[in-house]
């Protein structure tokens, strides 16, 4: 996590800041109240659907996206698909992350996606503004309480006295199916999602599914909202 005042991308001038947000006004709003309040920087525009994004790229030239974790749907990663398309738009464009719901895993795809920066649900006006400016200066930033639930998991996975989660044992690709596996992808839809082939999917999701114990779907659902992976809400 880096914090702190600075200067932004553009010599001097005001960071122009896109704010990819879809189908929430009043967030929108939120947004735009915070952001503009600075000397430093300043909303040139929104997208109001995924489709349109390039042509607002190209119209506005942003130094910084703002996208929106939304929850995961037959689509597939939806702020996944954004970070990746700014990607494919400008290599120079930075990317900050808000996560919508729980973040656990949405703070680890979004940064595999490419995402510079990722602010929790419970961010302030502050931290808001603080991403930017951190990213403009072409450091990572990572919410205050990301870090410090990082740090706790940390402890507790280094104590002798802990106990034993095979939740800790998968790596970051099991990670990432488990999320996609228990909301009903199919390994195709993951093999899509990920950029993998349906064979290495299916590997995964065996050991994965090995590792925790549970033989099928259901069973990975329900292992999935009690660990805390995923709420009802994201159904």
């Amino acid at each position: 996590m880096s914090r702190g005042n600075g200067s932004v991308p553009g010599g001097g001038g005001k960071a122009r800041v896109l704010l990819a947000v879809f189908g929430f006004p009043l967030l929108l709003d939120g947004f735009r109240a915070v952001i503009d309040v600075e000397p430093d920087m300043q909303v040139v525009g929104s997208v109001e659907a995924p489709e349109d994004l390039a042509t607002v790229i190209a119209r506005t030239s942003p130094d910084v996206v703002v996208a929106e974790c939304l929850a995961l749907d037959g689509a597939g990663q939806s702020t996944v698909g954004t970070i990746e398309a700014v990607r494919s738009i400008s290599t120079a464009v930075k990317v900050v992350a808000m996560a919508c719901r729980t973040s656990n895993e949405q703070f680890t795809l979004a940064l595999r996606a490419g995402a510079d920066g990722f602010l929790a649900r419970e961010a302030q006006g502050t931290d808001v503004v603080d991403a930017i400016r951190c990213v403009g200066r072409g450091q990572t930033y990572v919410s205050p309480s990301i870090v410090t639930r990082m740090v706790d998991t940390y402890i507790h996975k280094s104590s002798p006295h802990g106990l034993e989660d095979p939740y800790d044992a998968l790596n970051d690709r099991e990670h990432e199916i488990l999320l996609l596996a228990a909301v009903g992808h199919t390994n195709r839809e993951i093999a899509k999602t990920l950029h993998l082939s349906e064979q290495t999917v299916h590997n995964y999701r065996a050991g994965m599914m090995e590792k925790l114990g549970v033989h099928d779907r259901v069973e990975l659902l329900k292992y999935a909202i009690r660990r805390g992976v995923i709420s009802v809400a994201d159904l």
